[in-house]
């Protein structure tokens, strides 16, 4: 016995046949093998296109006009699908309408090797039992155009073929009466709408009740000769097919050598995306006909701008024929969507650059993290992606221009001291906390050679506050900090511009990130994979220092606040609580929690200027004009 065969019966054993519930088998394919009732429409239609193939290879020397004709009758509740292809005598109606998974056109496209034929698991005939309570089929041959047949069946388990006159041509007519609850398909508007969509690549023309244009009139542009504007050839069909988003720009996706042999058109989507948004919108089409509505995953995850209809004659579908096999012919198309999109985009660039400024500005966010996905796209958007800045969308070469050569970006979301220090900077600060834009501006930065300051990390505040040149004694930092700071707050003597801002106050992002993933809803919103990550990251920090008091040793307010406490006069510590208000007032003011009673602070400011006024001299002026005035003469 050869390895792997199945062992010999014994005497004792009695080799059986499986035996099939037909009726249960007909329920589940013909109800539950599909997602919707419209693809029983697109079986029928399928059907009817391989019919008109079937009598071309017959009898390619015959007179025959293909079309095929789909009717609604509300008042009777029927669809009917007429065709005037190869028709079907009595032993093929047996042999292949009535026999579950014998598919003649599969058998007929090995034996031909014609790509043209659709079917392939002689399923499709069933789905009509989905939305029908009962199927009639009225048919002609070719072979035999003296002869008519009808079958005539209720669930598809049993069924009965009568002799009726021939047709006047050959084909075949199937007419669905329709279960109540698909009722709505008798409506030819309804018609209309589904086949347009199915059937817009079916060479075949395809019409609806008694119009005089077909529901696939549209011009497909990979099918057209050379010549003409094809770029507008190609937005004309994106419009029609794209029916969610206006198409910014269209352009082609060709076959591969040696790796898929898809063809057909992408476009750019006016739809709003943003960071986790997808608007991916792909249809792919086998020999013609609609396979998969929303194949988006055939798309790049970064690409949530992108629709487009492709075709192909290697994919393999499932039985359902609603979804793809994943091979290595769905891997082969993958890499190529990705291609074409990078290809599209720089053709895009390069020759209609009125386009590639709706898409720049349209979908900004979407592509600075599309670019990070992608070394050459990064290329091509590296000088060109906006990125949101404290002074509206620019570029990172415009960014890294006004910062001096280096580029500026914030970690947190602005507001508050930090908002105020960055006007004061008077350089534009990109926002690091929107998507992709910090790590878009590190990777700019390692290519373009240029400094990279991120306000908020150790690293840039470091840049930012530098030390001051000579520290502070024990005893004045010790003063300071319980004047100024609050509980979770570090004061750090340092300088800083403007010499006009006495003190910036810094939350520590990575004790905020700690505080948030400690939280006890963290476990509830956020995956548990990110979370493990986070709470690495932040290991290093006890978040006991939730915030730095950066105070600036060079302005002239605080180098008199501190020649005051020097001195012993009586209004240093009114000072100090003027400006811890202050603090409290402008922390107030950032978008995060801030600590400190805003209450208090307010009142606060009034005492304090209350009790600074109580102590300038009868006859002196209200106002001290000189910088040094606050600490005044012992």
């Amino acid at each position: 016995m050869s390895e792997g065969a199945p062992p010999e019966p014994t005497p004792a054993e009695e080799l059986r046949t499986t035996e099939v519930d037909l009726g249960g088998l007909v329920s589940v394919l013909a109800t539950h093998l599909y997602s919707t009732p419209l693809v029983a429409l697109r079986e029928l239609v399928q059907n009817a296109h391989d019919s008109h193939t079937r009598r071309l290879l017959e009898d390619p020397e015959g007179e025959h006009r293909p079309l095929i004709r789909v009717r609604a009758d509300a008042a009777r509740r029927t669809v009917a699908i007429e065709d005037t292809g190869a028709g079907l005598t009595e032993p093929e109606i047996h042999s292949y309408l009535a026999t579950v998974g014998t598919g003649y056109t599969r058998m007929l496209r090995e034996l031909t090797g014609n790509q043209e034929l659709i079917g392939a698991f002689g399923l499709g005939f069933l789905s009509a039992f989905s939305i029908a309570d009962e199927v009639t089929v009225t048919t002609t041959s070719h072979r035999e155009p003296q002869l008519g047949h009808r079958y005539r069946s209720r669930g598809g388990e049993q069924y009965r073929v009568e002799p009726v006159p021939a047709r006047p041509r050959p084909g075949t007519v199937v007419e669905l009466a329709l279960k109540a609850e698909h009722a709505h398909l008798a409506d030819e508007d309804t018609l209309r709408d589904v086949l347009g969509r199915y059937c817009v690549l079916l060479p075949i023309p395809v019409y609806v009740g008694e119009d005089e244009q077909p529901v696939n009139s549209v011009e497909v542009p990979w099918r057209q000769a050379v010549g003409g504007d094809q770029h507008a050839a190609r937005m004309r069909f994106a419009t029609a097919f794209g029916r969610r988003f206006e198409p910014l720009t269209a352009f082609p996706v060709h076959p591969v050598d040696g790796a898929t042999d898809a063809i057909g058109l992408l476009w750019v989507q006016d739809g709003g995306t943003y960071g986790s948004s997808d608007n991916r919108d792909l249809a792919v089409y086998l020999r013609g006909m609609l396979l998969a509505e929303d194949a988006r995953e055939l798309l790049p995850s970064w690409a949530g701008f992108i629709g487009g209809v492709v075709e192909s004659s290697r994919l393999t579908p499932t039985a359902s024929r609603e979804d793809l096999q994943r091979d290595e012919h769905y891997r082969a198309l993958r890499k190529a969507l990705a291609d074409a999109i990078v290809d599209g985009l720089y053709e895009t660039a390069r020759l209609r650059p009125a386009a590639w400024r709706r898409i720049l500005t349209r979908h900004g966010q979407d592509l600075l993290g599309a670019a990070l996905c992608d070394e050459r796209l990064f290329t091509l958007l590296a000088d060109d992606v906006p990125v949101p800045t404290s002074q509206g969308d620019l570029t990172a070469g415009a960014l890294r221009a006004a910062g001096g050569g280096a580029v500026h970006v914030a970690l947190g979301s602005g507001g508050g001291f930090e908002e105020m220090l960055y006007r004061a900077m008077r350089v534009p600060i990109a926002r690091g906390d929107r998507y992709a834009v910090l790590p878009f501006l590190r990777r700019y930065a390692q290519l373009r050679g240029c400094r990279l300051v991120e306000l908020g990390s150790e690293q840039g505040n470091r840049e930012l506050f530098r030390d001051p040149e000579r520290p502070l004694p024990d005893g004045e930092a010790a003063w300071l900090a319980g004047a100024l700071a609050d509980p979770g707050e570090q004061l750090v003597p340092a300088r800083f511009d403007p010499p006009g801002l006495p003190l910036v106050l810094v939350p520590d992002r990575e004790a905020e990130l700690k505080a948030r993933i400690e939280d006890d809803q963290a476990d509830a919103r956020i995956p548990s994979a990110a979370l493990r990550l986070a709470r690495a990251f932040t290991a290093r920090t006890d978040g006991g220092v939730r915030a730095r008091l950066y105070l600036n040793l060079a302005c002239p307010a605080v180098q008199d606040l501190l020649a005051a406490y020097r001195t012993g006069h009586t209004g240093s510590a009114t000072a100090a609580g003027l400006l811890r208000s202050l603090k409290v007032i402008m922390a107030a003011a950032s978008s995060g929690p801030a600590d400190g009673d805003l209450t208090a602070a307010l009142a606060g400011v009034g005492t304090a200027v209350s009790a600074l006024t109580a102590a300038v001299p009868a006859g002196l002026p209200d106002v001290p004009d000189s910088p040094g005035a606050l600490a005044g003469d012992a």
